[in-house]
């Protein structure tokens, strides 16, 4: 349910499908490496010694629902903060590459301040010699790790290089199906012209 609806909103408002495909499958990259890790590390006792625990275990069973939670959260976060903004360049006249590079050029250094803090806030959770805690903090810690600097800030900005325009396309009849979120004033461009032709003429008299 959590992954159909963020593909609806994000096809609603960046007005494309395989945006939202990205989005989605980057999403259960980071998941699924999170979930690989934390059972090594906790439950195989891979590198145990790493961050302390004695015996491995098996995971709460709470614990899968609590990172999909969070890492849903700011997985979409960071994922809309990146995009947008390529969005943004892309309707407003520049090509679909110009835009991807102005997109990671204006939102990586905040994607990546925000992820450290994150990581650090996470990972604190690790000295607490409670295994359940610690299991949260080192699973949180490494997924918005895997999230942040493998497929935000690397495979996105390849996926969306590789598409071009393609990635901002929508079928035609699912265009017209869906109501338009116009979040980034492309009807502006529309609507300017339009204005300017009466002045023009008015001025001509």
């Amino acid at each position: 349910m959590v992954v159909g609806l963020s593909f609806v909103l994000l096809m609603l408002v960046f007005r494309s499908v395989l945006v939202p495909l990205k989005a989605t499958a980057g999403f259960l990259l980071s998941l699924g490496a999170t979930f690989g890790a934390t059972v090594a590390v906790f439950q195989w006792g891979w590198l145990s010694h790493l961050v302390g625990v004695d015996t491995a275990g098996p995971l709460v069973s709470f614990l899968p629902i609590l990172l999909i939670g969070i890492l849903f959260g700011l997985a979409m976060d960071y994922e809309v903060f990146l995009v947008s903004r390529m969005r943004e360049d892309f309707v407003h006249g520049e090509t679909a590459a110009d835009a991807v590079v102005s997109g990671v050029g204006h939102c990586a250094r905040v994607v990546v301040a925000a992820a450290l803090i994150m990581i650090s806030v996470f990972a604190g959770f690790v000295l607490v010699e409670d295994s359940v805690v610690k299991s949260m903090g080192f699973a949180l810690a490494f997924g918005v790790l895997v999230d942040a600097f493998v497929v935000r800030l690397t495979l996105v900005p390849a996926v969306m290089s590789f598409l071009g325009e393609r990635a901002w396309s929508l079928p035609r009849w699912l265009d017209r199906a869906l109501p338009n979120v116009d979040i980034e004033g492309e009807g502006l461009r529309t609507r300017e012209p339009a204005a300017a032709a009466p002045r023009e003429a008015e001025s001509v008299r």
